[in-house]
């Protein structure tokens, strides 16, 4: 019974921790995602050169695409115009990170990470485009992809924009990441209550050791950008370096097993192979440089927040953020049955 007490006040010491500047996440996914559209992103994406692959990266770092939608919209992307380049580049720089995960990561990995978050993103997008538009040759499309239906994706009409974005903010995101945001809470919980500190520092050994496990680790799976920081959090705690972490929040989120298939069944086996090699190169060069600039300049990553809010406003942010979650997944549940019956 000690044990789940330490675990419960684990997991409510995380959420009030991070509430404030998720709700706030949540709100500006919903603006961006009635002022940013599909069809918008399509327009500035065609033709060939890096400015293409840049403005990709661009719009993927903080576009709040849910994760059911970004294999979608990527291959709509390329049918509307976009070249391989670009395609891989908003497809790498786009589920790495987002509004919400930004300010997550805020709360709970302090301003360092928060900034170098986003620029790997960014920089990961830039260099798996122009690899794909190196060495890929032109061919023809094996498969014509299905469009994204979701709400995040389809074009509306501008009246309502006010209800359409709380909409998408406070229901149908936390939709999205509702269900793997309280497993990734529960998970960290265990962690900071169960695993002895520096377990990982003694059990792993050389960080770059660490990174290339966290790796292998992440590159399978799909981990969702936003509820795997306090896992990350809660493994920094307990000895793993922040280079290892990011290279887990890098991998995970950025492949899986289903991207990958559907990017060798539309753009090519080449083209696959180079979006899985350049995650892998970006994520490892990326820890290795965040783990440098942290020891020079020895700042402070996890347990180290100088953003300092009210605890009332914390702990009232906790109870807003479980209501939203809750009704959103028993919304979304119904929904589901729905459609079944």
């Amino acid at each position: 019974m000690a044990e789940f007490s330490r675990i419960a006040g684990e997991f409510w010491s995380t959420v009030a921790e991070m509430s404030p500047y998720l709700l706030f996440g949540f709100f500006v996914a919903g603006v961006l995602s009635v002022l940013v559209s599909q069809s918008f992103v399509e327009r500035h994406l065609g033709g060939r050169g890096v400015w293409p692959l840049l403005k990709a990266s661009v719009f993927g770092v903080p576009l709040p695409l849910c994760s059911c939608g970004v294999i979608p919209v990527s291959m709509s992307l390329h049918k509307h115009g976009a070249s391989r380049g670009s395609t891989i580049s908003f497809l790498l720089s786009t589920p790495q990170t987002g509004v919400d995960s930004i300010f997550v990561t805020l709360s709970l990995l302090g301003p360092v990470f928060a900034i170098f978050r986003p620029i790997a993103a960014f920089a990961t997008g830039i260099i798996g485009g122009e690899l794909v538009n190196v060495f890929e040759a032109k061919g023809p499309e094996q498969e014509r992809p299905k469009p994204c239906t979701d709400e995040c994706c389809v074009s509306a009409a501008r009246s309502g924009e006010v209800r359409r974005a709380l909409k998408y903010g406070f229901l149908t995101l936390p939709q999205d990441i509702g269900k793997a945001m309280l497993v990734g809470l529960a998970v960290a919980a265990i962690i900071s209550t169960v695993v002895p500190d520096d377990y990982f520092a003694d059990k792993l050994g050389r960080p770059i050791v660490a990174m290339v496990i966290m790796m292998f680790l992440g590159i399978p799976v799909y981990v969702c950008a936003t509820a795997s920081v306090p896992v990350a959090a809660a493994l920094i705690l307990k000895g793993l370096t922040p280079g290892a972490a990011l290279v887990f929040l890098m991998t995970g989120p950025a492949t899986n097993a289903a991207s990958f298939v559907t990017i060798w069944r539309v753009l090519g086996r080449r083209t696959a192979i180079i979006y899985l090699g350049s995650v892998a190169f970006c994520a490892l060069a990326a820890g290795i440089t965040l783990d440098r600039i942290i020891g020079s300049f020895q700042l402070g990553i996890a347990g180290a927040q100088s953003w300092m809010l009210p605890n009332f406003v914390k702990q009232g942010s906790a109870i807003v953020l479980l209501v939203v979650l809750a009704y959103a997944i028993l919304k979304g549940d119904k929904s589901h049955r729905a459609q079944k019956e």
